[in-house]
């Protein structure tokens, strides 16, 4: 991938309903470049799909942490699956260290956070688990 397919990228993620003529004329490209551009992309795998955000998906929890969970034995694939059932679990990260999972929870207030913590501290294979309050965010994606 390219600079041109960065930029391309970049402004198709900015708009993805952009016309091919208003993303030519962004890049300084021609309309048959930028299809067959977004045509290869789409063929390699660089691009996999396209999407709609909603209203409520940006909004912003006004409760939001990070709780980071461990869990004893095989019991992982399973965790993840029931997390990823609930509804204030925003992703789910896997990482290397002391932690074995980072859960973003997002909630309408603290009870309800913590009522998300006591859940997912209940379930079984959950061994341990820290958790930090996002006060506030200097930069967003």
């Amino acid at each position: 991938m390219d600079a041109t397919d960065q930029k391309l990228i970049a402004a198709l993620r900015h708009d993805a309903r952009a016309s091919l003529s208003d993303l030519a004329a962004r890049l300084g490209l021609s309309r048959t470049t930028v299809r067959a551009r977004i045509e290869r992309l789409q063929g390699r795998g660089e691009i996999v799909g396209f999407t709609v955000v909603l209203k409520g998906d940006t909004r912003t929890d006004p409760v939001r942490g990070l709780m980071m969970i461990g869990i004893e034995g095989r019991g992982t694939d399973r965790i993840l699956r029931q997390l990823q059932g609930l509804p204030e679990v925003r992703a789910l990260h896997s990482t290397n260290g002391r932690w074995d999972v980072i859960a973003e929870i997002g909630a309408e207030t603290l009870e309800a956070f913590d009522a998300v913590l006591a859940q997912i501290r209940r379930l079984d294979g959950v061994a341990r688990s820290e958790t930090s309050l996002l006060l506030s965010t200097r930069k967003s994606g």
